[in-house]
């Protein structure tokens, strides 16, 4: 693929493109890696004037117990790593945690509910409080659910919903060696319901499952060739946990998520894409280059979900080495 100079990004619709094939995409995310950089930054330095970072927080509310057998995940009944057993939030508690997040720095909440689909109910009716609240709160409010109805996504939107996260995970390809329990078509399933209840989309997948280069194309194509793009686009290295189908899986080379926050920025201009699990065994300098590389926003706290996450003090002094730009709007309260 010929390397575009730096005039060429002149517009949006210069850069912006819906009909990416997959020998495109491999071709971007097997290039040299310093080509690669290059073009990631002439398209992000044009997407995302003043190199701006976002950060979100991230809060289980509903943790463990999920029927779903996905084969890295401790929250699955399916695995030995299984964490239930720990209460559901309470609306007043989960709404303190995004005051905290929000006086803290962050702009975003996402709040997280280990189920398969949405459950009707008291349950429901305590999410859609909790959006109402974060939002209340000046924050952007995010969740992830599983699946959902029709009825449900049009009650979340109702509620102000910003974003539904719903991840494909990986290829189609390779889709069935991770997850048996819910199929590929499923999930574009729920996303089309979000989509079409004007809720934005937040959805990526997670490198290091033992896919191939091609099965990593095959995830970025789909999710480029969505029309519009997922407005958010969360790239996350496995966190083999003991217990979990694939704990012995080794460490994704930090080099790699590079490439593919890269690539990633590239075929989706204008997404956010979002530097997610996995980041804390980066180390630095792989997080710099992956900032260098397009992402222009982090989960920000100690905890996604049941994994550990680089602690705020650590993320402050991080971009601040970097000289990016974020939200430091620190309360005295």
């Amino acid at each position: 693929m010929t390397l575009l100079d730096a005039k060429s990004y002149v517009s949006e619709e210069q850069i912006l493109r819906h009909d990416w094939t997959l020998n495109e995409v491999k071709e971007l995310l097997q290039q040299p890696l310093m080509d690669l950089l290059w073009q990631a930054q002439l398209v992000h330095r044009t997407a995302n004037p003043g190199y701006k970072v976002q950060l979100a927080s991230l809060l289980s509310v509903k943790t463990g117990g999920c029927q779903e057998d996905c084969a890295y995940c401790p929250q699955s009944i399916h695995n030995s790593s299984d964490v239930s057993g720990q209460p559901d939030l309470d609306v007043q508690p989960v709404l303190d945690r995004a005051k905290a997040a929000r006086d803290a720095g962050a702009d975003r909440f996402c709040m997280g509910w280990a189920w398969r689909e949405i459950r009707d109910g008291q349950s429901f009716e305590s999410m859609l409080a909790m959006v109402r609240g974060v939002r209340e709160l000046g924050l952007e409010a995010c969740v992830t659910a599983g699946m959902l109805t029709n009825e449900q996504a049009s009650r979340l939107a109702d509620a102000g919903l910003t974003a539904y996260n719903h991840n494909l995970d990986t290829s189609p390809e390779h889709y069935e060696k991770i997850i048996t329990t819910r199929t590929y078509q499923e999930r574009l399933e729920t996303l089309h319901r979000v989509r079409a209840a004007g809720i934005t989309i937040c959805c990526g997948g997670i490198i290091g499952m033992g896919e191939s280069i091609a099965d990593r194309a095959s995830l970025l194509r789909i999710l480029a060739t969505m029309s519009p793009h997922p407005e958010s686009v969360p790239i996350n290295s496995l966190v083999a946990v003991e217990g979990t189908q694939l704990e012995d899986v080794a460490a994704v080379d930090p080099l790699e998520m590079v490439r593919m926050v890269a690539t990633a920025r590239i075929l989706m201009p204008f997404s956010r894409v979002r530097l997610s699990a996995g980041r804390e065994q980066l180390g630095r300098e792989g997080q710099i280059l992956c900032l260098q590389a397009g992402a222009d926003s982090i989960f920000y706290g100690d905890t996604l979900l049941t994994t550990s996450n680089p602690e705020v003090l650590a993320d402050r002094e991080l971009l601040s080495q970097a000289g990016v730009k974020a939200n430091w709007k620190l309360s005295n309260s």
